[in-house]
């Protein structure tokens, strides 16, 4: 069942600038997608329409199958939110924050918050300004996931929190996905917290799909390939062969992103081209984005 469903994403800010051009993606039930790309690159906007908070200029969005415009109570019920900027009301103490959650959501299960609650060591009478940074997202996170949410929806929550604290704010993430089969959608630039959470990577681009691939396939059956400069290999002439993705030129070689196996890559690279032997290795997930992400024009 899809879960999440982009078609044809449209939005502007500014007249004749699209911040998202044609965005078209859907999630499975029980999928993790890593959402990347650069600040700007349009993540939190297409985030921003899936939870209805704005419309798009052109195209839909259904989450289970409903508008989340047309229909914001029933989706949201399903929905558990984190971002890097949500505030909750200062004045509310974190009891009387977690009792307002509660009356929002049928289906709010009490152990859970009070588990969650123990593990975060949170006071039920502290008053959320008083909080750190990290406890204030700990809340965040708690109300968003006690009620076991279908799917839950962050943006870049652990931004700014330290490693301790980002890594138990996984973790709990994970927790409820092990427990509940739930599907989270999420972006984050800590490649690391992408590879231990993520089964799928969804990689946009100034507002283009740049790649929509599952991760152990990125890792396994993409290559980078350093191509020495010489007077048959130049930029355009890469980015024309089969499955390459993008190039950047760098003064040691021209570094190649191919969706092919290494040898596969060196072998095109030989036929094509006539380079002999050309570097081509499997990268990590963050090697892999910086050459990506630099290898457009």
């Amino acid at each position: 069942m899809k879960v999440v469903t982009f078609e044809n994403i449209h939005r502007a800010y500014r007249r004749g600038v699209d911040v998202l051009h044609g965005m078209e993606f859907s999630i499975e039930q029980g999928e993790v997608v890593g959402l990347l790309g650069r600040n700007g690159a349009g993540k939190t906007t297409l985030i921003r329409i899936a939870m209805g908070m704005i419309e798009p200029q052109q195209g839909t969005v259904r989450l289970f199958g409903l508008d989340p415009r047309e229909k914001p109570v029933e989706v949201k019920r399903r929905i558990g939110y984190v971002s890097e900027d949500q505030i909750l009301p200062p004045f509310l103490r974190v009891e009387e924050t977690l009792a307002l959650h509660r009356g929002l959501f049928p289906t709010w299960d009490d152990r859970l918050a009070g588990e969650l609650a123990a593990q975060f060591r949170l006071s039920p009478r502290e008053k959320i300004g008083k909080l750190s940074k990290g406890q204030a997202r700990q809340v965040a996170l708690l109300c968003a996931i006690a009620h076991r949410p279908e799917l839950l929806i962050l943006d870049e929550p652990a931004g700014g929190l330290d490693p301790v604290a980002r890594r138990e704010f996984l973790e709990t993430s994970i927790r409820l996905l092990n427990e509940t089969g739930s599907t989270i959608l999420f972006s984050s630039h800590y490649m690391g917290d992408v590879e231990r959470m993520a089964g799928r990577v969804v990689l946009i681009h100034e507002g283009h799909l740049l790649l929509d691939r599952p991760l152990d396939a990125l890792r396994e059956e993409h290559a980078v390939a350093l191509v020495p400069h010489g007077p048959r290999v130049d930029r355009e002439r890469l980015l024309a062969l089969e499955s390459c993705l993008g190039v950047r030129d760098r003064t040691d070689a021209l570094h190649a992103v191919f969706a092919l196996e290494p040898e596969r890559a060196r072998s095109l690279l030989e036929r094509e081209l006539g380079v002999a032997g050309a570097n081509c290795r499997t990268v990590g997930l963050e090697e892999m984005f910086i050459e990506l992400v630099g290898g457009q024009a």
